[in-house]
């Protein structure tokens, strides 16, 4: 099993930055084999933000935010960070961050919400 905590979530100004925290625990987390960000605005389904692949550090990032999002992580450990910058409105949702382990589980984390007033 694998526990995952993000932290970071605030009210903010269209334009501002913010960064999120991630960071999984538990037995199972020597199997991550990714970690990454996925959001849900009120009355839409949860989409994909980005990821980083463990092996290699790659990453791949949801249209809507490239070039404005970067997901780093810690040297040591499972902690990932979201770097949300330029941020506009509709990027307002609640942001979930998602640890992959192999054997295709996924884990969630409770959420945490983000905020952009115009």
């Amino acid at each position: 099993q694998v526990q995952v905590q993000e932290s970071g979530g605030g009210l903010v100004q269209a334009g501002s930055s913010l960064r999120l925290s991630c960071s999984a625990s538990g037995r199972s987390t020597y199997t991550t084999v990714a970690m990454g960000w996925f959001r849900q605005a009120p009355g839409e389904e949860r989409e994909f933000v980005g990821r980083m692949r463990w092996s290699g550090g790659t990453t791949d990032y949801a249209d809507s935010v490239k070039g404005r999002f970067t997901i780093s992580r810690e040297k040591v450990g499972y902690t990932v960070y979201l770097r949300m910058d330029s941020l506009k409105p509709e990027d307002t949702a609640v942001y979930y961050c998602a640890v992959d382990t192999l054997g295709s589980n996924r884990f969630w984390g409770q959420g945490t919400q983000v905020t952009v007033s115009s």
